[in-house]
């Protein structure tokens, strides 16, 4: 039971990390989807499973079924931490949306961009949609996929089409 113990407190230590300096693990699993594998997340499922594989103990459970039921624990609570990590990141705010806030993400054309010219962008930025003045490298159609790749001023970005077909 000790070393369940002592996994359960590692993973509070490091969700406490995560609390006060942030994403720790920023960077280092890149390669995994999204959210799912945070320092919060990875906290919670090492603090859950610790102490949940010390519950089992407690309660008299053997060795071979400590483990799953601590994991099974560690894994509810990382889905938990990372559907939580997903709200507040998505959560709204009472700024107003700016050109700034379009950065990075995606929109549909709605004016054509001619070569060298201006079109029209629509951008959802925080559930608001942003109509913006966009410039692109080459002409883009109606309706096609951009994102915003730069902040030109407060009414105008440049964006490139999401998906480029393969030549």
């Amino acid at each position: 039971m000790t070393a369940y113990l002592v996994i359960g407190v590692v993973g509070v230590l490091v969700l406490l990390l995560s609390l006060v300096l942030g994403d720790v693990l920023d960077g280092a699993l890149d390669a995994l989807a999204g959210d799912a594998f945070s320092t919060a997340v990875v906290g919670a499922f090492v603090a859950a499973t610790g102490f949940g594989g010390a519950a089992a103990q407690a309660l008299g459970a053997p060795g071979a079924l400590s483990l799953p039921v601590g994991l099974v624990a560690g894994a509810l609570f990382a889905w938990l931490a990372a559907s939580l990590t997903r709200l507040v990141r998505g959560g709204g705010t009472d700024a107003t949306p700016s050109a700034e806030d379009a950065l990075g993400r995606d929109g549909r054309v709605v004016t054509g961009i001619p070569d060298q010219g201006f079109g029209v962008v629509d951008i959802l930025v925080g559930g608001h949609v942003l109509r913006f003045n966009a410039r692109a490298d080459r002409p883009l159609d109606q309706g096609t996929q951009v994102h915003v790749t730069s902040v030109l001023s407060p009414t105008a970005v440049t964006v490139a089409p999401v998906w480029d077909e393969l030549a």
